[in-house]
């Protein structure tokens, strides 16, 4: 009996048992381990995945040898050679990551690493077995269960990157280093995508360390009677549906409640509450360059509930909590609807729901270079009141796409929600009815003029407007205007603009640069101006005072030194000019887009 076989038997013995989560089978017996200062160069044993199917096949493993602090501070791993014909064929490949490794029979960890680029051995890295149970035990401790961070909730906040834009660290491309062990990928599967979508959004999931694949494999609930094992696929589901994204890797350790899996971080994103499939690979596609599996996702197993440094944890007979999301399109053809849920998680979620906005709006047969977006929708979050969302979206003068810019203005909307330090958001539900016309809907302000240059307070101005659609005739507005009865004598200046610049001069004032809670925040959503307006808003050189959402203008001097004290401790903010009146068109059916600034003498 040679090495190999010998070392297959021993490790064989040592395998928990597989785990049916529908079965009351025995509780099976953990498995033995092996630490890290007992393995030395030329020891041998078997790791074991998915090349296709359902079942674990085992590959042989040569022990070249310890990296120490080569995972982090005091983050070991174990340099192994794999041995046979499969893996020699196709490689270390991505979805391999977390396959158990046995050593002497024992559990030495799981693979998570490959070195270099194009290796013409199938030459990776191992997590050792201690370094993931950490995870296990984190997850139980007092601390995590207490902890103010709920599942769903990302321990990472962050604002929403548009489309090209990154993390800074994560922005440069032009590299002064060369990183030979590198985390194996998990592919990141889209399942109902174009192309287009995924190009436009992949730089945003693949700064979170995950590789992009378009429709290499499926997600359904297809049972799938064979209980998991150390060793057999299992998938983390971002968006289910009518669309589906999904990333997976294998099993290392299982038991009767849980399992780990991967050996490295899926998106390290802390605690998680993310979807857990069982898994069947329909085969394993060698390539030098980009080697992978390709799996159909298929029954439920549980929720993973950890996302750490040296790998997942996922509990099994526990649902996640995901955001339902149903989008209308309506068209000349008729209505097409779209179901689909996406995970709960302050730096994904955003991006995720741009992804797929974008891809039902691009993927319809009317969709074209000079569509318009009417969009009314909703976002539900517990306890508070809902954000409403009414807008118009075309191509303007920037030539971005309409279909994009719906998709960036609601992941700006959800970056914000998550996007502060007092609420955890329980997203209930988004609810959005796109109607679709199929020409550009786009009106610049030309111009803008006062029938007097003096007036005193209490008067009545009118102010003319007149716009120019795209390719069409000029559309001229009178708009009366009421001096207020508090105006003071000198110089009003009077905007007149639409409802983007607006906001904007409200998201330039320095109490955006402070943190909202949930409750101002979503106050101020649902105060923003729609952008199918013209706003005429009259300014006084008074003193104007924002706490929170709640406004306060041309406030008297006496009252700015009382309220002066408030600064250091509430989100308060002056600035120097005050909007004292605004007064708006009825809607038109046209994106406004321009400003200017007229001015009158007070007398």
């Amino acid at each position: 009996m040679n090495k190999f076989v010998c070392a297959l038997f021993v490790a064989c013995l040592s395998i928990p048992c597989s785990i049916s989560q529908n079965s009351s089978a025995s509780a099976p017996q953990a498995p033995r381990t092996i630490t890290v200062s007992q393995i030395h160069a030329g020891m041998r044993g078997a790791a074991y995945t998915v090349f296709e199917g359902v079942k674990p096949e085992a590959m042989e493993v040569e022990v070249l040898g310890v990296l120490h602090n080569v995972n982090g501070p005091k983050g070991d791993v174990i340099l192994v050679r794999l041995h046979g014909q499969k893996v020699e064929y196709t490689g270390v490949v991505a979805g391999m990551s977390g396959s158990p490794v046995y050593i002497d029979g024992k559990l030495a960890g799981a693979l998570a690493f490959r070195i270099g680029e194009f290796s013409k051995e199938p030459i990776a890295g191992v997590t050792p077995i201690a370094d993931m149970l950490e995870i296990d035990a984190l997850d139980r401790s007092p601390a995590e269960e207490s902890s103010a961070i709920k599942p769903g909730v990302s321990e990472v906040a962050g604002k929403t990157a548009a489309p090209g834009e990154g993390s800074s660290l994560q922005e440069s491309d032009g590299r002064t280093y060369s990183n030979y062990l590198k985390p194996i990928e998990t592919p990141l599967v889209f399942n109902g995508f174009s192309e287009q979508a995924i190009n436009l959004f992949s730089k945003e999931f693949a700064s979170a360390g995950i590789v992009p694949v378009m429709g290499a494999g499926s997600v359904s609930n297809d049972k799938q009677p064979e209980p998991i094992e150390p060793g057999s696929a299992i998938s983390a589901i971002l968006v289910r549906g009518d669309m589906d994204i999904e990333a997976t890797c294998t099993v290392t350790y299982i038991d009767p409640q849980r399992l780990l899996a991967c050996g490295h971080p899926l998106l390290q994103f802390g605690s998680v509450d993310l979807p857990m499939n069982k898994a069947e690979v329909l085969a394993t596609l060698p390539s030098p360059l980009n080697a992978f599996k390709i799996v159909n996702t298929t029954e439920p197993a549980g929720t993973f509930v950890q996302d750490r440094h040296t790998g997942i944890l996922g509990v099994f007979d526990r649902q996640p909590e995901m955001i339902p999301v149903t989008l209308n399109i309506h068209g000349s053809t008729g209505t097409k609807q779209f179901h689909y849920e996406v995970l709960n998680n302050p730096k994904l979620t955003p991006v995720a729901l741009m992804v797929t906005v974008f891809n039902a709006l691009h993927g319809v047969n009317e969709f074209g270079e000079e569509i318009t977006y009417r969009l009314a929708g909703s976002i539900g979050v517990k306890g508070f009141p809902e954000v409403t969302m009414k807008n118009m979206f075309a191509p303007g003068e920037s030539g971005q796409p309409a279909a994009m810019q719906a998709a960036l203005s609601l992941g700006e909307r959800f970056g914000r929600i998550y996007d502060n330090p007092y609420n955890a958001p329980a997203i209930q539900g988004v609810n959005l009815d796109f109607d679709l016309v199929r020409e550009r809907r786009w009106a610049r302000l030309e111009s803008a003029r006062t029938d007097v240059t003096e007036a005193r307070p209490g008067d009545e101005i009118t102010v003319e407007t007149a716009l120019a659609p795209y390719r069409g005739e000029r559309i001229v507005q009178h708009i009366p205007v009421k001096i207020p009865t508090s105006a003071s004598k000198g110089t009003l200046r009077i905007l007149v603009s639409d409802g983007d610049t607006l906001d904007h001069i409200s998201h330039g004032n320095p109490a955006f640069g402070r943190k909202l809670d949930l409750a101002s925040t979503i106050a101020v959503l649902n105060k923003e101006h729609s952008n199918n307006r013209v706003y005429v808003s009259l300014l006084e050189a008074d003193p104007e005072a924002r706490v929170a959402d709640k406004v306060m203008p041309t406030l008297p001097i006496s009252i700015m030194n009382v309220m002066d004290g408030m600064r250091g401790n509430q989100e308060m903010v002056v600035s120097g000019e005050s909007n004292v009146d605004e007064t708006a068109t009825a809607p038109l059916d046209y994106v406004v887009s321009g400003a200017q600034l007229l001015t009158i003498t007070v007398k």
